[in-house]
């Protein structure tokens, strides 16, 4: 039973976090350096969860090519800076990581 008033609390919290964006929207104004801070947060978070698992899968560091998980962020990586697309970032990770993987 705990669990499920852990969930609903999660519920309610994210919820009138969302709705005030909603409902206030239109009267908030952050400040400028604030605004730019914020656009870094998506990467941020993103790195935040890619990271350990592409450095080690196992739970030790593994920094050999045979690491799938660190080959297909590196090719992600690459990919999406050199072209600046998401979708194909991700989608020739995918394959790297699965050609790697039945290698």
């Amino acid at each position: 039973m705990n669990h499920a008033w852990l969930i609903v609390g999660m519920l309610a919290a994210t919820l009138l976090t969302r709705a005030s964006f909603l409902i206030f929207g239109h009267k908030l104004a952050f400040p400028r350096w604030l605004d730019r801070a914020l656009h870094y947060v998506p990467a941020a978070v993103l790195s935040a969860l890619v990271a350990p698992m592409a450095l080690a899968p196992q739970g030790q560091i593994d920094l050999s090519w045979r690491n799938a998980y660190l080959v297909g962020t590196l090719v992600a990586v690459a990919v999406a800076w050199k072209h600046g697309k998401t979708l194909l970032a991700i989608s020739v990770s995918f394959v790297a990581y699965g050609l790697l993987r039945w290698l």
